[in-house]
């Protein structure tokens, strides 16, 4: 049986999907400092006050955006494949997190000060 050689082999791709990996990373962790941040401020404020109301609408209403950019990826990710066009994972994951990740990370520097 001819085995051909993967691109995933490749120190290109490699490097790609360290950066995956990374950002994953970056992601989460960016994720739970929010998420406690945000924690400490409903602990500490009063829900109805125009700065938690606000906060909290802005944290739903980025949440709906970054779903619907990651979603518009999948979709082309989805019609590509359709057509013969194959993404690496990497590739796709990347851009898949990159809305969550952009914001995540914002919201973590914007609440840290």
């Amino acid at each position: 049986m001819k085995h051909s050689s993967t691109t995933s082999t490749t120190p290109l791709a490699m490097f790609d999907m360290w950066k995956a990996g990374f950002m994953a990373f970056e992601l989460w962790s960016s994720s739970l400092s929010t998420i406690a941040m945000r924690q400490q401020m409903w602990q500490t404020q009063p829900f109805f006050s125009p700065s938690m109301m606000r906060e909290n609408q802005r944290m739903v209403t980025e949440k709906m955006e970054a779903s619907i950019e990651a979603g518009l990826v999948m979709q082309k990710t989805l019609l590509s494949a359709m057509n013969g066009h194959y993404a690496p994972w990497w590739v796709t994951s990347q851009k898949t997190m990159k809305p969550y990740h952009r914001r995540s990370s914002a919201n973590s520097r914007r609440l840290t000060r």
